[in-house]
C-alpha cells in the first residue's frame, strides 16, 4: 500500500505530515510495506497512491485523487494516527 501526503507545494508541510504518518504507522503496528511519501496537490495523480492525505484546506482540490484522508489540523498528530487507524482497519490493512 503506498500513501501519498499533499501540500500546496510539496514541500515543507506535506514532509512533515509525511513523518508524522510513517511515526503513526509504527505505533499502529501497520505491514512494512505500507509506504509513505510527499508531493505537491497539482502534480499528484490517482494511480500514485491507494490513499492520499491532505489539509483541509486543500480538500476540493483532493477530490479527484480518490480515496483521501483530510486533516483539520496537519500539525495534530493524534488526529493523523485515529483517522489513520480508522482507515487502515476499514481496508483491513490493520
Amino acid at each position: 500500500m503506498k500513501i501519498l501526503v499533499v501540500c500546496g507545494h510539496g514541500l515543507g508541510s506535506s514532509f512533515m505530515v509525511e513523518m508524522n504518518a510513517q511515526e503513526a504507522l509504527k505505533n499502529l503496528n501497520a505491514p512494512s510495506d505500507v509506504e509513505v511519501e510527499h508531493s505537491d496537490i497539482m502534480t499528484a495523480s490517482p494511480e500514485m497512491a491507494d490513499l492520499f492525505i491532505c489539509g483541509r484546506d486543500l480538500e476540493e482540490n483532493a477530490e479527484r485523487l480518490g480515496n483521501v484522508l483530510v486533516l483539520d489540523n496537519i500539525l495534530d498528530k493524534n488526529e493523523l494516527e485515529q483517522k489513520l487507524e480508522q482507515e487502515l482497519k476499514k481496508l483491513n490493512i490493520i
